[in-house]
């Protein structure tokens, strides 16, 4: 009677869950019956094939699976006009407006007040409302994965760094990256040249340049929103590894990989929310874990050999016991920032990263 009993709560079980599953599907699918308009507000281009065109592939492969309409306003100023944008966004009848920059973060609040019935996401943002969300990633772990490549791979032990301004978000990155490259090379060394912009083309050049006239750079990373320096690297005969997106196949003769951003498994959940009305107000910054964000395969460029190291240290990493901030770590003027046992916290790691690990060379020229 006990085998009997225990089967027929087994099935009963099974029912019921198959009740639920049902019910959720019929749900889903109910929300979606209507399309709904989507805007999302870049600071640059859908076809940068950079940081814009991350979030416009990311966005479009959740088009039909979510049923959206999306409308892409490109190139708008960091300024009060992207107000503007985003009241016409509201007025074509956006339900949810993306705004793609950290510059957008003022405008975006104010909106998130004056339409509250609209959800609103930032991508890079610092602040929140009852309708506004930020996200973000620890793409530094993936910086700190190119940076072994990095290390493997120099045989000048001189790499170069394009980075746009010396802010937490680009100096946590820096950071990471030289911590890679020291893990695996203690003798080699990133020279990094700020360029004091996302988009500049002409600025990025310049940084590029700096640096390949100043130091016997072979191989050059980056941190901007333009391919400038992988033009470069492809016409200078030197590696690159690059950033936002996998240029693989466009500059085949240098590129070794790139921290890559895979927005949709950002953005499918979260739009699902605010259709389910189910949003929640809330600071993301996700790991690897979540799929947003991963290393680019790395090329036939890459030396024989490197790959297993970097998977090596990737699961590390997806274990969640260790993380690239972790002591001891020390400063380019040889003082202990993070004790032996320590991690850096992520207060500090966001908002207050204004220094430089050992190995970081600032080219000031």
């Amino acid at each position: 009677m006990k085998k009997v009993g225990t089967i027929v709560i087994g099935i009963l079980f099974i029912i019921i869950i198959g009740i639920f599953l049902i019910h959720t599907e019929e749900e889903n699918t109910d929300i979606m019956q209507d399309k709904t308009k989507v805007g999302m507000v870049l600071n640059g281009s859908i076809n940068d094939y950079s940081w814009g065109r991350s979030h416009y592939e990311g966005l479009e492969k959740c088009v039909d699976e979510l049923n959206l309409e999306v409308i892409y306003c490109e190139n708008v100023p960091t300024d009060e006009s992207s107000l503007l944008v985003i009241e016409e966004l509201v007025e074509y009848g956006c339900e949810i407006i993306i705004c793609n920059s950290f510059g957008f973060g003022e405008w975006i609040l104010k909106a998130a007040e004056i339409y509250p019935d609209i959800y609103f996401l930032h991508a890079t943002g610092t602040e929140i409302a009852d309708n506004l969300s930020t996200y973000f990633g620890r793409m530094y772990q993936m910086r700190y994965l190119s940076g072994i490549v990095a290390g493997l791979q120099t045989q000048t032990n001189e790499i170069g760094y394009v980075a746009a301004f010396p802010i937490s978000e680009v100096n946590r990155g820096i950071n990471a990256f030289t911590l890679g490259v020291r893990k695996v090379n203690p003798n080699a060394h990133v020279y990094v040249k700020f360029s004091d912009s996302w988009e500049g083309k002409e600025e990025a050049q310049k940084a590029t340049n700096d640096l390949l006239n100043h130091h016997n750079i072979d191989i050059i990373a980056m941190h901007v929103d333009t391919n400038i320096p992988l033009e470069i690297a492809e016409n200078s005969g030197i590696w690159a590894i690059g950033y936002n997106y996998d240029n693989g196949e466009v500059y085949k003769n240098s590129f070794l990989t790139a921290p890559i951003w895979q927005w949709e498994e950002f953005y499918r959940p979260k739009i699902l929310e605010c259709l389910q009305d189910k949003f929640y107000s809330k600071i993301y910054w996700q790991d690897s874990n979540t799929g947003i964000l991963s290393l680019a395969p790395l090329t036939e460029n890459v030396k024989p050999g490197i790959e297993a190291i970097v998977e090596k240290e990737k699961k590390k990493l997806e274990s969640g016991s260790w993380d690239v901030f972790f002591g001891p770590v020390v400063d380019q003027y040889g003082i202990t920032r993070i004790h032996e046992g320590e991690s850096m916290t992520d207060d500090a790691m966001l908002n207050a990263f204004d220094w430089y690990v050992e190995g970081v060379k600032i080219d000031a020229e």
